[in-house]
């Protein structure tokens, strides 16, 4: 007998790919992003880092190799970029903005740019920014009506997972994102009491998946896009 599935704020769950099509192409490249949509997924997953000359760029670990080191991306201007890195500005010409896009601000003075990008083509509204800081998450919530999200593990909720949602709820942090093996249908049920989405990150196989969409999570993040929007549209 398949488990009822609990209420969420968003049905059914956003799909995001994360880095894109990871499993099928390069990550963090146009061609990856391109895919991931072209594969079925309603997010997109990508980090962000400003170079040296104010631009926001889509790096994951922001540095790249030089001869006989690693290069700070921050150091460099755009133009001393591989050209596989791309901007926040081409993805959004490439690949439009019909998506949720969740950016992991991998370096805060990336925040700006990024929102100014997002502006200008007038995707503001389904941009997601994540950081594990909620002192940093707080701060930005005047600068962005972007949603703000905070990324941890549940061993880090110190205070506990009420006494977590309640700050998110007065700090105007939209939501919560956790390793999938840490969500719970009544950590779902809690945050969600206090109108906080719930995002699972790292759920590559369909029966987390599916386990994550009778819970009522919010969002799924997956290297495996395919596979992802198979058992979110099974499930939901």
């Amino acid at each position: 007998m398949q488990q009822q599935r609990l209420a969420s704020l968003r049905t059914p769950p956003i799909g995001f790919a994360h880095r894109g099509a990871r499993a099928h192409a390069d990550d963090n490249t146009l061609p990856s992003f391109s895919l991931a949509l072209s594969l079925g997924a309603t997010g997109l997953e990508t980090d962000v880092v400003r170079t040296k000359d104010g631009v926001a760029v889509l790096d994951h670990d922001g540095r790249i190799r030089g001869r006989l080191r690693s290069i700070p991306i921050a150091t460099l201007s755009r133009t001393e970029l591989p050209p596989h890195i791309p901007s926040i500005d081409d993805l959004y010409e490439t690949c439009g903005t019909a998506y949720e896009l969740s950016v992991d601000a991998k370096d805060p003075d990336a925040i700006a740019p990024l929102v100014a990008a997002a502006r200008r083509h007038d995707a503001e509204a389904r941009l997601w920014i994540c950081h594990p800081d909620l002192d940093l998450l707080s701060g930005w919530r005047d600068r962005t009506s972007a949603r703000l999200v905070c990324s941890t593990r549940l061993t880090s909720l110190k205070e506990g997972p009420e006494r977590r949602a309640a700050l998110l709820s007065d700090r105007g942090i939209d939501a919560i994102n956790m390793h999938h093996s840490d969500w719970s249908g009544g950590l779902t049920t809690l945050f969600h009491r206090f109108g906080r989405f719930c995002l699972a990150w790292d759920a590559q196989h369909e029966r987390v998946i599916g386990d994550l969409v009778r819970m009522g999570i919010d969002g799924i993040f997956c290297d495996h896009v395919d596979r992802l929007m198979t058992s979110i549209n099974t499930d939901s």
